[in-house]
Order: structure tokens, then C-alpha cells, then sequence
């Protein structure tokens, strides 16, 4: 008797995305959004260039590009994701997120390990050198938007 493969298992809910933090929940966002088709990857790429300007946006976007084409050439089953309003976490994002999470901090052995339930042990430290450049991106992503807005010049606050 062999086991049943079930290729949804991936997107059984395993938390809220509300639960991770800014480069995990951007992650998963940004991924949803960009297997949803040319209008929302349009606002993927309005909002790296509004938040890293225009060079860096496009680097981070042809990362992300990069990465999402690698999950979907070399991935183990297809990967699952929910819708992009979605407030469940599937599992197979949850990995996705620890993924980029752990390498943007420098965990590569962690990440790699993950990587390595996501796609093709050999494509998994390719999958990590994308997800570790994507999550840096997220991360001045998220400082750019805590910086308070400049104020005027020659005003003083007290």
C-alpha cells in the first residue's frame, strides 16, 4: 500500500500571518502577490520602489522574481498559498517566511534545512542566497517606513 500524496497539505492553516514579524509577514505578502498575475505584481513593484527608491526596488524585485521562479521550477510539490488578503497562515508559507527569516539574520543552516522541504536539495542553497537578499529588502522595507516623516526646515518642536 503506498501513501496518499495530498499536494494541499501545504496550505493547511498553521497560524495567522498577523504572528510574524515585519520581514516574515512581508514574505508571505509578496509571495501571495506574486503568483496572483501582472496587476498584483504591479503593486509589488510600486511598493519596493516606494520604499527603496527606484534602483533598489527593481533589485529587490527581480530577487523576488528570481526566488519565486526557483520555488516554481525546483519545488518538491507544488507550493500552496492562500489568497492575498488571506489572514491564515498556510504551512507551506509559514516555511517560506522561516526561510527568508533565518537567512536575512544569517542563519543559513537553519534556512537551508527548511529550504530543503521546499524545493530540490540541490536548488536549496540557491533558494537560500535568493531568500537571505529578498529578506534584507524586506528588512529596509520595514525601517523605511518607522522613519518619521522630515520636518520642515528652520521649525523647531518642543
Amino acid at each position: 500500500m503506498t501513501p496518499r500524496r495530498d499536494s494541499r497539505r501545504g496550505g493547511a492553516p498553521v497560524g495567522h500571518v498577523a504572528d510574524l514579524d515585519a520581514v516574515g509577514a512581508g514574505a508571505v505578502l509578496y509571495l501571495r502577490l506574486w503568483f496572483d498575475g501582472p496587476e498584483a505584481q504591479a503593486r509589488v513593484r510600486h511598493d519596493f520602489a516606494g520604499h527603496l527608491g527606484r534602483d533598489h526596488g527593481r533589485a529587490a524585485l527581480e530577487t523576488l522574481d528570481h526566488l519565486c521562479t526557483l520555488c516554481t521550477r525546483h519545488c518538491r510539490r507544488p507550493l500552496m498559498r492562500r489568497q492575498a488578503g488571506c489572514r491564515c497562515l498556510g504551512g507551506d508559507e509559514a516555511c517560506f517566511a522561516q526561510v527568508v527569516g533565518s537567512a536575512s539574520e544569517g542563519a543559513r543552516e537553519d534556512a537551508l534545512m527548511l529550504a530543503m522541504t521546499l524545493v530540490r536539495a540541490d536548488m536549496a542553497p540557491g533558494l537560500v542566497a535568493l531568500a537571505e537578499e529578498f529578506g534584507l529588502a524586506l528588512k529596509r522595507m520595514a525601517l523605511a517606513s518607522m522613519r518619521p516623516p522630515p520636518c520642515a526646515k528652520g521649525v523647531t518642536l518642543h
